[in-house]
């Protein structure tokens, strides 16, 4: 048995997913399905929160019908009234979990299932308070020999070099320490999350990088697993000019308030 299978085969603690959607009913049965596989084929306990923003494609019909098929205690929906935001979801999938860690993630298949048993086996060998996913490091930790490096898939030139900018900007006033300040995909520890999410006053995508600003001012281990970021399979991206705008204040506000 190598380390990571000896890793994997003693973890008793159950993993919580908050899946934020909004018109995702495409995508939702190919992520929960890997999900699951995931967690099942390394016998990890697990549950994933889908917190639907009243989605208008028929998403939470679809979360339902997968309920019924993995169990609700698997599947469990949470929708909300409206569309109010990328951060205000996490905080509201997390009065839900009952997990010892929390996994946040796109629901659109950007970020593929396949990196979390590499995202629990660097926590544990560390005792890390919170793994983050990164697009644009090849560097993995000692504990990670074999990783794939980070990249990004399927994006065009403009998106990558807005994506590369907003995380040199970020990385040059506010020296967080990790090199994927924007990404969405991470691993934390359930009482720093409620730590980290309880201190951030960020909203929409500016609340990612916030988080990660938070944990290093508040003292919790973070560490780093090279990812691939592929674009979404179906629908639209919900990223645009106002978001753009809004990173660059947040930059700003943290590096004069934290």
């Amino acid at each position: 048995m190598n380390p990571f299978e000896r890793t994997m085969s003693v973890n008793t603690h159950k993993y919580s997913v908050i899946l934020p959607t909004y018109n995702e009913r495409k995508n939702l049965p190919i992520i929960i399905w890997l999900l699951a596989k995931t967690f099942n084929e390394n016998h990890l306990a697990w549950e994933i929160i889908v917190v639907d923003d009243a989605s208008p494609d028929g998403t939470q019909e679809i979360a339902r019908q997968l309920a019924a098929v993995y169990g609700e205690d698997k599947v469990i929906l949470k929708p909300r009234a409206g569309k109010l935001g990328l951060g205000t979801a996490y905080v509201h999938g997390l009065k839900f979990v009952s997990g010892d860690f929390v996994i946040i993630m796109d629901a659109d298949f950007s970020h593929h299932p396949k990196f979390i048993p590499q995202f629990i086996q660097l926590q544990k060998t560390h005792n890390l308070d919170v793994v983050t996913g990164t697009r644009y490091s090849s560097s993995a930790s000692p504990a990670m020999a074999g990783s794939t490096p980070g990249g990004v898939y399927g994006w065009d030139l403009k998106r990558k070099l807005v994506s590369r900018g907003a995380n040199f900007l970020a990385a040059t006033v506010l020296s967080p320490g990790v090199s994927d300040l924007t990404g969405s995909f991470r691993l934390y520890r359930r009482a720093v999350l409620e730590d980290i999410i309880g201190a951030t006053v960020s909203k929409g995508y500016v609340f990612q990088m916030e988080m990660m600003v938070r944990a290093r001012a508040l003292g919790y281990s973070v560490g780093e697993v090279p990812i691939t970021f592929v674009d979404r399979l179906y629908g639209e991206s919900k990223l645009g000019a106002s978001e753009v705008v809004g990173y660059a204040g947040g930059v700003w506000t943290l590096f004069t308030s934290v």
